[in-house]
């Protein structure tokens, strides 16, 4: 549907030969007096190609060396009186393949995405990133502003996702042909949120790690870490989460038929840490009984005292990654402590030794609950056409990430359970064996989720089984099917176990 924009000018428009994109024939600069709602365009230059450079840095880095000239335009929101929500719109100047692609952020965002533009660019998209309303990667914006609150959770996203389209539309003379959304972990978060809230602005989603339970997330995490840091004896150094990880491996790695240092399915996997206890002193092959009982921490769910689950603990498989057990201090900017610190608490002094798990889990429910996209009713976007292909690596759980792979089954399931069980022509999970968060890992990790998305959303081509891809030395040296969960690669028996074609899609 063409958008109809008040107060601006069509531009003009030149084809090119035949089966190319259209390409805008005036300059980016007018788009400065593009008249918007709540809406004040701060830039609007055209970049040379290659020119580029990140705000306040020298020469361009080589990952944007290779940009392709382009319409960047730079824009501040305002739907409320307290909002200061910063986006760009970059849109490439020729050969746009006539679709946009929106971007997420990680931790609490406070920049744009500008590799992340870079790279939807380089494909040929029109594509837009936003800073969620505050500048910096903390939560300190949120002491006496509930509105940059709001933009943080979910206003930011949408007002981002309805200007940028109205900005493309002006300067291509048509709206884009397919709208995507893409991001992982707080990216993934703000993916659910914008299919629950407003299933209007995409035609299809990617939610990749989504902390979409983001503060009993944080209230789980911060939970075992405030543990163990209260009692020494309890830290396991990383060379025992090694040891660790080699035991879950020698007793779980051989149960889906291939010992490759990867679990298929670690929900399988039924290992019992107190098999490495020390018989005696301490020694650098065993953990000791405290040690055992943090490892149990890192695995268990986090629960109210009535019983009633807050957030579910990591699976088997990725324990080298596990941080929060090494006594790493939470730092003042950390996404936990923020949350407790400048949310829930509003109280820049608010020391973390304090948590009480029932207690602040219920003070940030009645605090910040909208920030969490747990909503399981997707009957909106379901009816509009729109497509979700969710990620998950299985041996998430790493510093920087720690979201627990369980979680987003735990969303998926409630999903089917709302909605019925027969959801896969507009719902898939694919769960990742030996990839961590948003990547890397032992594990196959490099996936084309945005084209088979758009196969899925344009040609109705369903991601039946997806091609993961493990890169060492600048080669690909292993290739496993992914599967829709609940399936998972069983091998055929025969032939290399690093080579996809000898794997099968089948429910375990």
């Amino acid at each position: 549907m063409k958008m109809v924009i008040g107060g601006s000018c069509a531009l003009l428009l030149a084809l090119t030969t035949h089966g190319h994109a259209l390409k805008a024939a005036s300059s980016c600069e007018s788009l400065s007096s593009l008249a918007l709602p709540n809406t004040s365009i701060t830039l609007a230059q055209m970049v040379p190609a290659g020119a580029f450079t990140l705000p306040g840095t020298g020469p361009a880095a080589p990952q944007f060396s290779q940009l392709p000239t382009f319409c960047r335009v730079a824009a501040t929101l305002t739907p409320s009186s307290d909002s200061d929500i910063k986006i760009e719109v970059w849109m490439p100047a020729a050969d746009w393949n006539g679709k946009f692609q929106a971007v997420g952020n990680g931790g609490w965002a406070g920049t744009i995405s500008y590799g992340a533009l870079a790279s939807a660019l380089q494909e040929g998209y029109a594509t837009v990133s936003t800073d969620t309303g505050h500048a910096g990667a903390n939560a300190s914006f949120a002491i006496g502003h509930p509105e940059k609150v709001i933009d943080f959770a979910y206003r930011a996203v949408h007002e981002m996702a309805v200007k940028s389209k109205a900005i493309i539309a002006t300067f291509y003379d048509r709206a884009p042909g397919f709208s995507y959304w893409t991001g992982c972990s707080t990216g993934g978060r703000q993916a659910l949120m914008e299919a629950q809230r407003y299933p209007e602005d995409f035609d299809g989603i990617i939610a990749g790690a989504p902390a979409n339970n983001q503060t009993q997330l944080c209230a789980w995490r911060i939970a075992v870490e405030a543990r163990i840091l209260q009692s020494p004896a309890s830290v396991v150094p990383r060379a025992k989460l090694a040891l660790l990880n080699r035991a879950v491996l020698a007793a779980c790695d051989a149960i889906d038929g291939v010992k490759d240092g990867l679990l298929t399915d670690p929900q399988q996997c039924q290992f019992d840490p107190a098999t490495l206890l020390c018989r005696g002193a301490d020694r650098d092959d065993c953990l000791t009984a405290q040690q055992i009982e943090a490892v149990k921490m890192g695995y268990a769910p986090a629960r109210r005292k009535t019983g009633e689950l807050i957030y579910p603990g990591l699976v088997p498989g990725g324990e080298t990654g596990w941080a929060m057990l090494t006594g790493a201090k939470p730092e003042p900017g950390s996404i936990d402590v923020g949350m407790f610190r400048f949310v829930a608490h509003e109280d820049p002094a608010w020391d973390w030794r304090t948590f009480d798990l029932d207690r602040d889990t219920s003070l940030i429910d009645k605090k910040a609950s909208f920030i969490d996209a747990v909503n399981p009713d997707l009957s909106a976007f379901r009816a509009r056409g729109g497509k979700l292909l969710i990620f998950h690596g299985w041996n998430d759980g790493g510093s920087g990430g720690a979201i627990s792979p369980q979680n987003t089954v735990n969303y998926y399931s409630s999903v089917l359970a709302k909605m019925g069980s027969q959801q896969q022509d507009w719902l898939r999970l694919f769960m990742v064996p030996g990839m961590e968060h948003c990547g890397g890992g032992p594990g196959p990790d490099q996936v084309n989720w945005m084209a088979a998305l758009e196969r899925w959303r344009e040609s109705g081509i369903a991601p039946d089984r997806l091609i993961a891809s493990r890169v060492r030395d600048n080669r690909v040296n292993m290739t496993r099917p992914l599967c829709p969960y609940p399936q998972v690669a069983h091998y055929a028996g025969v032939g290399s176990t690093n080579d996809a074609a000898n794997f099968a899609c089948k429910v375990p």
